[in-house]
């Protein structure tokens, strides 16, 4: 094979003419096969590119492209092509690419000679380094915009609170006698009472939501009900006159305390249900929702697990001689609500859409062949 570089000596070079070889290699292309071959060269550079097919045969295409996509030439069935000149305008990378398209193998000899412009470029570097950079691209897509709304107005029913009061209900209002043990009556005995029964209904509601029971025995507990009926029932009654005695008070929770006699005779007492009824009047152990002994006592209830049914004031009189007369009194908070059908009009918005081509922005990262003195 003569050598492509000994022709080359024949072109005619410019004031600073030094030539620089870049390449003088053999290529094997295989059939359907393209190789590229990637140099660096400077500013002002003039490139001398030769190529051959050893055997006389033609290659399909032979191409120069400054990167990415500039073509500085493009040949078709290239059997020789000697002394093809370019010059670089701006600095970068060149691809020689080589293609077989035939089922034959082909061999190419390829000279590639720079030219610097001046001394300043002639230890330029040719060799290319490949570094990973990041683009923005905007690619097209369809949507579905917004592109109005559309309003819709439904008259539908609900059923609403058209009054809501609170009342007090008198349960048990009842004085027992408890005989003495030295007389041949009981010394124990009860009185019962039954809450009143929730109504729920689709246009109404009454229910017990909160109850209390006074214990009391003698004239002196009944002096203390009466002042008490004085202080709490007087001082409240501008801001709750929905409970008319003291216990309605306590069951309200509208008043925390009344006033208790300590002087008197006393009697032990439990609220118990008709199970524990029967335990306390056969003295044996019962269990109860609240017990004591004295003068007067009471308690309020909340808990809604007894807001309803029948209950036993148990008492029992520890006196020898004296007889005593038990006031047992049970108040109940009831909670009226009625309802009633309301109209209105519920609105509701729903978005129209329409198809809109818009472009999106999208980062993408490359890997590109750079110069080597690349930054």
């Amino acid at each position: 094979m003569k050598k492509i570089l000994f022709a080359l000596l024949l072109v005619s070079a410019a004031a600073f003419a030094q030539k620089i070889t870049v390449a003088d290699l053999q290529l094997k292309l295989e059939p359907s096969d393209t190789q590229e071959l990637l140099y660096g060269f400077a500013e002002g550079d003039r490139i001398i590119f030769t190529v051959e097919e050893a055997n006389g045969n033609y290659v399909s295409e032979v191409s120069v492209v400054q990167y990415p996509e500039t073509f500085k030439y493009k040949g078709q069935n290239v059997k020789k092509e000697k002394a093809r000149e370019f010059t670089v305008a701006n600095k970068g990378v060149f691809a020689f690419r080589f293609t077989n398209s035939t089922k034959g193998r082909r061999v190419c000899n390829v000279a590639i000679i720079r030219v610097p412009k001046s001394s300043n470029t002639k230890n330029f570097n040719t060799a290319v380094k490949w570094v990973t950079k990041q683009d923005t691209i905007y690619k097209s897509v369809t949507k579905d915009v917004v592109s109005g709304y559309d309003t819709l107005y439904v008259q539908k029913t609900r059923r609403v609170v058209a009054s809501e009061k609170k009342f007090e209900e008198i349960v048990l209002d009842k004085s027992q006698r408890v005989s003495a043990k030295s007389s041949l009556g009981d010394t124990k005995t009860f009185v019962d009472f039954t809450l009143p029964l929730n109504a729920i209904t689709k246009d109404e509601t009454k229910k017990v939501v909160a109850w209390a029971y006074w214990v009391g025995v003698g004239e002196e507990s009944n002096e203390f009900w009466k002042q008490n009926r004085k202080m709490i029932v007087g001082a409240v009654q501008g801001a709750a006159t929905y409970f008319t005695t003291p216990l309605g008070g306590i069951a309200a929770g509208a008043a925390t305390n009344l006033a208790l006699p300590v002087i008197g005779e006393d009697v032990q007492y439990a609220l118990v249900n008709e199970a524990n009824n029967k335990l306390f009047l056969d003295d044996k152990p019962y269990k109860s929702y609240d017990a004591g002994k004295g003068v007067a006592a009471y308690k309020r209830f909340t808990d809604a697990g007894i807001q309803q049914g029948r209950f036993f004031m148990a008492l029992a009189n520890d006196n020898l001689i004296q007889p005593i007369d038990v006031n047992v009194k049970v108040s109940a908070i009831i909670e009226h609500i009625k309802y009633k059908d309301e109209k209105y009009t519920d609105t509701t918005i729903t978005p129209r859409y329409t198809k809109k081509i818009v472009s999106e922005p999208e980062i993408v990262s490359n890997k590109i062949p750079v110069t080597f003195d690349y930054r």
